[in-house]
């Protein structure tokens, strides 16, 4: 973990960055004051379970039916 000024910050940005995903913390400080730390953001994916809404979606028995003409012809713009 190391401390930058603002002004470094800036113009070393992509390096902190880069430094960041290492692992690496950074401090940002202002007028050698703390103010901000610039950490890596853990991705955390969901864990799938299957089955999970098994008996909790309906779908109609005529849901591939064709659609009445009136519908069809308002997707068709007449």
């Amino acid at each position: 973990m190391h401390t930058v000024n603002i002004h470094d910050a800036k113009t070393r940005f992509s390096k902190l960055i880069e430094a960041v995903s290492q692992g690496e913390k950074v401090i940002i400080a202002k007028a050698g004051k703390p103010v901000a730390e610039l950490i890596a953001i853990e991705s955390v994916l969901p864990t799938r379970k299957p089955g999970s809404l098994k008996g909790k979606i309906k779908i109609a028995d005529d849901f591939d039916a064709p659609l009445p003409d009136e519908i069809l012809d308002a997707f068709e713009g007449n």
